[in-house]
């Protein structure tokens, strides 16, 4: 069978671009060890009343996350997909949720507050090393199905 590979070029990435991905890794998990990781700590030993439900959700799912982006400061091209799982979700967020709010004058602080942190994304796609990405996502070929 041909499969098609990358070439050499396209799978180098060069180790500044390296060192940058696990930069956004660790400024990302420091972040979220710093806002969500007394929440977690707080939820697992002190919480007295439960959280509500879509809060224990997300406070669980940034911890997550934050732990598998540890990862990424071994392994910053293997982690790419949680880098841009954030990218997109938070584009989606900013531009179906935010934007309508904004353009009709009606963000409460709640929705700045999210949408502030949301922002940050905008430092994801300087990172990414896209030839990468367009190699081993779009252009290579696929696992075999059968």
């Amino acid at each position: 069978m041909n499969e098609s590979k990358p070439t050499a070029k396209m799978n180098e990435v060069s180790l500044f671009r390296l060192y940058l991905l696990r930069s956004l890794y660790l400024f990302i998990v420091v972040g979220l060890a710093i806002v969500r990781w007394p929440d977690v700590i707080q939820l697992v030993f002190y919480q007295e009343k439960p959280y509500e439900l879509m809060e224990g959700v997300v406070i669980c799912m940034l911890a997550s996350f934050s732990v598998l982006l540890i990862l990424g400061l071994r392994y910053p091209l293997q982690m790419i997909p949680l880098l841009l799982w954030e990218l997109v979700w938070k584009s989606i967020w900013l531009i179906s949720v935010a934007l309508p709010l904004w353009t009709a004058g009606q963000m409460d602080e709640a929705t700045w507050a999210m949408a502030y942190a949301c922002l940050f994304v905008l430092i994801v796609p300087f990172c990414i090393p896209w030839r990468y990405v367009f190699a081993h996502y779009v252009k290579k070929r696929g696992d075999r199905w059968r």
